[in-house]
């Protein structure tokens, strides 16, 4: 499977300009003939809670249906459309979509976990579930951005079902490139899938954004990855290789969920 991940700078509280953008990097990506897009989280507005302006958040995802959903089905190619702030029930979400070849939404996403450091748990509500979906044939889960740090929360997934793909959707701060980094190739290795994780660049109110998006497989190599300014990388994930790490070292046949207590 060929993944491009559309590594974005965008300007906060500029919805028109960032679709604008958006529509432009997917255009160019398809020029590589991917499977699938990976676009960043909240690229409609730009990440910075305490300057959200929800007026010019999305409503229910109707714009990011219309025009993202719409071009799926145009370029026939599956788009994990990141994350939107998103106005749905009087209510502030940081939701992503899904939406496959046919320009048709197979996933939807709140974030779980707010990031209460910069203040987002007082801005958006929380997410209360997780999501599964499939994409040509292979099952897949995502997550946004402060979730990759709770690995029980992408357990819940995988210890459930044959999950083939994570992807990360985020706004990560350049200062914490590296635990980005870190965080997601553990979740590749632990869960034996690949992960592809898309984060944003540039800078959003106080806060500079750190790119450096990556895939990477299940044994932990890096497949592609970003510098920290706006580009597209493409990687092509090898999914014959999940049959062989999970026969030689089946971690699932060998949990111990009886003793595991997470409050």
């Amino acid at each position: 499977m060929k993944i491009s991940i559309l590594q974005m700078d965008m300007k906060l509280n500029a919805p028109a300009d960032n679709y604008e953008k958006a529509k432009g990097l997917i255009a160019a990506a398809m020029k590589d003939d991917p499977d699938v897009l990976v676009l960043p989280e909240t690229w409609n507005v730009g990440f910075s809670p305490k300057d959200v302006d929800a007026a010019l958040c999305d409503r229910d995802g109707g714009t990011v249906r219309r025009e993202i959903g719409g071009l799926a089905k145009a370029y026939g190619v599956n788009i994990v459309a990141g994350s939107v702030a998103n106005v749905r029930g009087g209510k502030l979400y940081n939701t992503a979509y899904v939406f496959d070849r046919g320009g048709e939404v197979i996933a939807e996403y709140d974030k779980t976990h707010l990031f209460s450091p910069m203040g987002e748990d007082k801005v958006f509500c929380k997410g209360d579930h997780t999501v599964t979906f499939s994409l040509d044939g292979h099952p897949a889960t995502l997550i946004i951005c402060y979730d990759v740090r709770f690995p029980e929360l992408v357990r819940t997934v995988t210890a459930n079902h044959k999950t083939d793909f994570l992807f990360v959707v985020s706004e990560w701060p350049a200062v914490r490139v590296p635990h980005l980094r870190a965080l997601v190739t553990a979740r590749a290795i632990e869960n034996q899938m690949f992960a592809v994780c898309c984060n944003s660049c540039g800078t959003a109110g106080d806060t500079k954004y750190g790119g450096h998006s990556l895939a990477v497989d299940p044994w932990g190599e890096v497949l592609a990855a970003a510098g920290d300014g706006e580009e597209i990388v493409t990687a092509t994930c090898d999914t014959d290789v999940l049959a062989g790490i999970r026969t030689s070292i089946n971690v699932f046949a060998d949990r111990r969920p009886e003793i595991y207590k997470v409050n």
